[in-house]
């Protein structure tokens, strides 16, 4: 079963929530929604369920107009950020209350409710209250009841938000392997560009409710259609450079001028905006053609096992992704290399106009 957009516009209040959204999502396909905070991921995923109507624009499901068609009679299941769940019955009841109400035998109720909780490891947890179990058990219960129903499409609105890290890459892993073998459209919004990486299939980059680009998870990350996307899936965003191309030479706000590397000779003279991504920058060269920069440190953010330093001269200000724990002074004066065979370019509109040649890592 197909899910097709087509054209799709939501406007309230004179407001502009969603304009324009080409897409189609294919049967069996796993499909991210990334975006920040008012992207439009919630609003978009209510328009695919029938909560909300366009104001222009078609929702087709197997080709099937179903613009105007309520979602009691769509075949769609959500899971939320928060843990919904019916507290006063039991997981199994929980489990089994979508498939009550479609009035499915009570034999194949057992077995189906049998099967999910077993895929998302709550067997053990059947007879017991929602409001004995801890948060992550009380989200498989949740997702347990979207998926009990064989719904045709089911949409996951940032549902382990809520959750803490280890239990979020253990349900983000199981959310993968249980859908590699079914044939429903998954559509699951986050606002995290590593998050999307690790769940893979395709992703949609959304901004102020407009659709970016569409397409394979790595394919969009590693080749931006402009500068917006580039700049919305990465985390930190890419860093961004104002340069000038002539002749050999290529320099930031016309003084300091730099050889040419031949990664960058197919570019017409003029001038671009040079995106890098953060984890791209390094202390210790790692290619020939690194780029040697001195700057002074202005913040050194530590989260985790990883460092964020934020560095500047008088050119740009940027921020450098260090795997491990690095602590620095402030304003102490470092060197940091980045590699031209990574740099993206862009034209003065933000389309892209050249991609790396080595797209390997993050």
């Amino acid at each position: 079963m197909s899910l097709i957009l087509d054209n799709i516009d939501l406007v309230v209040g004179g407001a502009t929530h969603i304009e324009g959204v080409n897409l189609e999502l294919k049967p069996g396909s796993f499909n991210v929604l990334l975006g920040r905070t008012l992207a439009g991921k919630t609003t978009l995923m209510r328009l695919m369920a029938g909560l909300d109507t366009p104001t222009r624009g078609r929702v087709l499901m197997e080709g099937r107009d179903v613009t105007g068609v309520s979602v009691r009679h769509r075949n769609v299941s959500m899971v939320y950020q928060q843990f919904i769940n019916y507290p006063g019955l039991s997981v199994y009841d929980n489990i089994a209350s979508p498939l009550r109400l479609a009035k499915v035998e009570r034999a194949e109720i057992d077995r189906r409710v049998r099967e999910t909780a077993e895929l998302l490891h709550i067997e053990h947890l059947l007879e017991r209250s929602p409001l004995e179990l801890s948060g992550g058990q009380q989200q498989r219960t949740a997702m347990g009841r979207a998926l009990v129903k064989d719904a045709d499409v089911i949409l996951f609105d940032e549902p382990l938000v809520n959750l803490d890290y280890k239990l979020r890459e253990e349900l983000r892993e199981e959310l993968r392997t249980l859908f590699d073998e079914r044939r429903c459209i998954a559509v699951y919004a986050t606002t995290e560009p590593a998050e999307a990486l690790a769940l893979g299939g395709n992703t949609a980059v959304l901004h102020e409710g407009r659709l970016l680009q569409y397409g394979r998870t790595e394919d969009v990350y590693h080749r931006p259609v402009s500068r917006s996307s580039a700049e919305m899936f990465s985390e930190p965003p890419i860093n961004m450079i104002r340069g000038l191309i002539s002749g050999d030479e290529i320099s930031f706000d016309r003084r300091a001028a730099f050889p040419l590397s031949d990664d960058l000779r197919s570019l017409p003279p003029g001038e671009y905006h040079f995106g890098v991504r953060p984890s791209h920058i390094s202390l210790q060269p790692r290619a020939d053609d690194d780029l040697a920069v001195e700057v002074s440190v202005e913040l050194a953010e530590i989260s985790g096992s990883e460092t964020f330093l934020h560095v500047a001269n008088d050119l740009f200000a940027m921020v450098v992704h260090l795997s491990g724990v690095h602590e620095f002074d402030v304003d102490q004066r470092i060197t940091i290399h980045f590699p031209i065979h990574k740099v993206y370019a862009f034209d003065r509109h933000g389309d892209v106009v050249h991609v790396p040649s080595h797209l390997g890592g993050l």
